[in-house]
């Protein structure tokens, strides 16, 4: 995991008490299908079984699928905030900000109509 230098801490995240609210980010440059596989319901509540504690600046390279012709899209994500606690809980409502593009890149064909990137 780690830690971007720009990130913010926003809100008054207690130590040890479990945040009321999660906000990530994920790069510009993130496909639709991309973008499609980390809103999904499933992958928030992927997160929450996973991640038991963050950090405003850590950074999650998580794996979204594989496509159809076996190669794997990594995305990652950034903690840009915590609020109410520093510990992620089954009630921690996770919601996304889209931050500058990284020049992520994969082979993403046949879901993303030519690669991972929006351009």
């Amino acid at each position: 995991m780690e830690t971007h230098p720009d990130a913010t801490t926003e809100g008054n995240a207690v130590e040890g008490a479990v945040a009321d609210r999660l906000v990530i980010s994920y790069p510009e440059d993130l496909s639709d299908w991309g973008r499609f596989q980390v809103e999904k319901p499933s992958f928030k509540a992927f997160l929450r079984k996973t991640r038991t504690a963050a950090e405003p600046g850590d950074i999650w390279e998580e794996f979204v699928g594989v496509g159809c012709c076996g190669s794997t899209l990594d995305v990652p994500i950034r903690v840009e905030a915590l609020e109410g606690g520093s510990e992620i809980g089954e009630e921690t409502e996770i919601v996304y900000e889209v931050r500058e593009a990284c020049g992520l890149e994969g082979s993403w064909r046949v879901q993303s109509k030519g690669g991972p990137s929006r351009s």
